[in-house]
């Protein structure tokens, strides 16, 4: 969602979840080959800009403090996207965080997509675009499917990507234990044959279809991001045991997982039941966005 006043422009950086993550092959550089359906919940981060005589950047939410030290995401948007645009590089940016940091639900290529969005906006500027998608992927593998926003079919190392089918209504329950995983270390960790591709090529007629479907196909990080860290495995049993869940999974590379739901009601009921059993871990109900 972009909201856009005389002074502000005000877009919403949703979670990105991978529905399925198959891991299809390598390249010389080193870069995995995916085959994902990627998808979107309705949570997350928020990204306002406006007129200034100079970059800044203020950071505040809940979960802003986890954030690690070093140049923002954001602010490698910005820089880049100035630079392309040949337009001076000022801009006051306030990046609202919600999501935990280092989780596998692309909160910080959301974060950087949602800048693009917001700043082409402000700075009254229209690139191509496959260009911005070029400039979305020179900043994060997973930063051009969070500029699209919509279901879609992710290749390559995120730089193929085509629309999915449409999603149905559902909610999901995403569970994160506020321990960051390392993305480069589960893909290290991975030690199975490479899988061959398996798109969604049909729409499900409803939750319950979208989680036979999906039951079909995995994700295939989750046994090394297990292995490096045992709680995704709690975290996935967990899920499972709430009433009314049709499928629990991990997200990306981890840590976050998620449970499947068929309504609001059901997913406010687990995601309560899970808050109790884990009190610290982050749990937050959200519809799925298709």
């Amino acid at each position: 969602m972009t909201r856009m006043t005389d002074r502000f422009v005000t877009v919403e950086a949703p979670a990105k979840v991978n529905l399925t993550l198959l891991v299809t092959g390598k390249r010389p550089d080193g870069y995995h080959l995916l085959d994902s359906l990627v998808a979107f919940a309705g949570i997350g981060d928020t990204v306002t800009v406006q007129p200034a005589e100079s970059l800044t950047l203020v950071v505040d939410g809940p979960t802003a403090a986890s954030l690690p030290e070093g140049e923002n995401i954001v602010v490698k948007a910005a820089r880049l996207l100035a630079e392309a645009a040949g337009v001076p590089l000022a801009a006051a940016i306030r990046l609202t965080k919600r999501l935990p940091v280092a989780a596998g639900i692309g909160g910080g290529s959301a974060d950087a997509a949602a800048t693009l969005t917001a700043l082409s906006k402000l700075w009254g500027l229209d690139l191509p675009p496959e260009r911005l998608r070029t400039l979305a992927l020179s900043i994060g593998a997973d930063v051009p499917v969070c500029l699209a926003g919509r279901p879609t079919r992710m290749e390559g190392v995120g730089e193929v990507l085509t629309p999915a089918p449409t999603l149905p209504p559902a909610w999901l329950v995403l569970v994160n234990p506020l321990v960051p995983l390392s993305t480069p270390s589960v893909f290290k960790a991975r030690t199975a044959p490479f899988s061959s591709p398996d798109p969604l090529t049909e729409s499900p007629a409803d939750a319950h279809a979208l989680a036979q479907a999906l039951a079909a196909r995995r994700n295939d990080l989750t046994a090394p991001a297990v292995a490096l860290l045992p709680l995704v495995g709690e975290m996935l049993a967990a899920i499972a045991a709430q009433p009314d869940c049709l499928l629990a999974r991990m997200s990306g590379s981890g840590a976050t997982c998620f449970g499947l739901f068929a309504d609001e009601a059901a997913a406010r009921a687990a995601a309560a039941g899970l808050s109790a059993h884990q009190p610290g871990w982050w749990v937050a109900p959200a519809p799925l966005l298709g």
